[in-house]
């Protein structure tokens, strides 16, 4: 199955959202280490970064923040019309409890969804061992070795333009 997976590339979610998780101990918080019933498999995704600003540009933030919309109106027409979602949800240790920062997550849908399988996507691999081999160290106690098995992560350097609405 991952083997199919990586190469037909990403599956879109019909009638619903197809999330982006930048995060990896985010998403091991989400699939519980590669171990939640139909999570059992963790695909890592990577897409351009054309694509990526696509979406943060044509992005409505999940929820209504005062200040940042007129009012809850607006930000409802601007959600309807939005094809991604920006979700801002607690970063994770390697322990997976919550840190005092934000991950953010993309919601795909529509024309977004379709540019992200058609266009967007450069490489699928899957990293379902990877996450095992993590969990079994942190399980352990041996959070240094796990710590150094984690995928690079930085901070995304995306245009100002490209966050004009989705800011936490």
């Amino acid at each position: 199955m991952p083997e199919a997976a990586c190469q037909q590339g990403p599956k879109v979610c019909e009638g619903g959202l197809t999330w982006i998780k930048p995060s990896f101990l985010w998403m091991m918080y989400r699939c519980g280490w590669a171990t939640k019933a139909g999570q059992e498999t963790v695909l890592a995704v990577e897409i351009g970064r054309e694509g990526f600003e696509w979406a943060l540009r044509h992005a409505c933030l999940s929820s209504y923040v005062p200040g940042t919309h007129t009012d809850r109106a607006a930000w409802q027409r601007e959600l309807r019309r939005s094809p991604t979602r920006v979700q801002w949800d607690p970063e994770r240790d390697l322990r997976l409890r919550p840190l005092p920062y934000r991950s953010l997550q993309l919601g795909l849908s529509g024309e977004a969804a379709r540019r992200y399988a058609d266009e967007w996507t450069v490489a699928v691999r899957d990293v379902t061992p990877l996450a095992h081999e993590i969990h079994a160290l942190v399980r352990d106690g041996a959070l240094d070795a796990a710590r150094a098995l984690l995928p690079g992560e930085r901070p995304y350097p995306a245009p100002e333009e490209s966050l004009r609405n989705p800011r936490p």
